[in-house]
């Protein structure tokens, strides 16, 4: 009897990929090519389930295109805004998502951003390599402390929390903006705003932890940005789409805003380039993730969905 066939459509961590291989007649990309649209569903024509990336764009054309045996698309991604979840439910796909399985690891690559934007440590980094430290002085690269700073959380989900609870121990006070306001037991003191005009006005670092979407596309826009005190960090680790770059940009050249840590852009690969010319933005390039148990678990619930779809149950992790 032959097994149903997954298409991979990225390279994956050698557990995951070692995984499917062992359970399913695996199509794998061990190249890791970003498929065009015709080359998924040429690709996904015999599939019974496609595991996708951030990287594939689920349209509602190319769900036209999938056969009519694939059941299930599983995304190797908490965000899910790569996919049309109407349009795969209207034509009785199942999407799933990871939720949960990066949660620990950003909110340290978000603490990684605030610690680096506020004391400097890129310009540190730079000073060592290039030989242009000359020895110890009082005024050398001076940051910010944390302590009886004012920590902005937009966005208090998992990763919100998480970052909470990290932001404490530095002695930061926490602030935070959600669609709903937490009951007290999980608040754990922080102040929540209802509004986020409000939350930016007490925001000396503002950490961006909420899901990108058609209403959160540029929140941090030039009106956003001048509500905030004069000199605040801004963090995100969530999507770039949801910054104005030309208007962080222009903050950070004029000292209205102190530094940025920056692990998402808008465009990314490629983001604005006027970004590497700025000392004080603390750069990554999308690691939020990118740890080895993280990236398995995150593999490993894409497949329990495809699993589970295709043994007749409900996936663990719906959209």
């Amino acid at each position: 009897m032959s097994r149903p066939t997954v298409f991979v459509t990225r390279k994956l961590p050698p557990a995951v990929e070692a995984r499917v291989s062992r359970d399913y007649d695996a199509r794998l990309n061990p190249d890791d090519r970003i498929y065009t649209a015709d080359e998924l569903a040429a690709r996904a024509a015999d599939a019974d389930a496609m595991l996708i990336c951030t990287s594939e764009k689920i349209t509602p054309s190319l769900i036209d295109r999938l056969p009519a045996r694939l059941k299930v698309i599983a995304t190797f991604s908490v965000g899910y805004e790569h996919i049309d979840v109407a349009a795969c439910r209207a034509r009785g796909i199942v999407a799933a998502n990871t939720p949960g399985a990066m949660t620990e690891a950003t909110a340290n690559i978000a603490m990684l951003l605030m610690l680096g934007a506020a004391r400097r440590g890129y310009e540190a980094q730079q000073m060592v390599r290039r030989g242009e430290w000359q020895g110890w002085t009082s005024t050398m690269l001076l940051g910010i402390d944390f302590s009886g700073k004012r920590l902005g959380i937009f966005g208090m989900g998992r990763i919100g929390q998480a970052v909470a609870e990290r932001a404490r121990a530095f002695g930061l006070q926490i602030h935070y903006h959600n669609r709903r306001r937490l009951p007290a037991a999980e608040e754990q003191g922080a102040v929540f705003h209802e509004h986020l005009n409000d939350l930016l006005a007490v925001s000396d670092i503002l950490s961006i932890n909420a899901p990108s979407t058609p209403e959160t596309r540029h929140v941090l826009n030039a009106e956003a940005i001048a509500r905030m005190p004069q000199g605040a960090i801004v963090v995100n680790t969530a999507r770039g789409d949801m910054v104005d770059d030309e208007a962080l940009i222009a903050a950070l050249k004029t000292g209205w805003l102190r530094a940025a840590g920056l692990d998402v852009f808008a465009g990314e690969p490629q983001l604005n380039p006027a970004y590497l010319n700025l000392p004080h933005a603390y750069l990554l390039p999308h690691l939020g993730s990118a740890t080895v148990e993280t990236r398995d678990r995150m593999g490993f619930m894409a497949l329990d969905n495809i699993d589970a779809v295709l043994q007749g149950r409900p996936a663990p992790y719906p959209l």
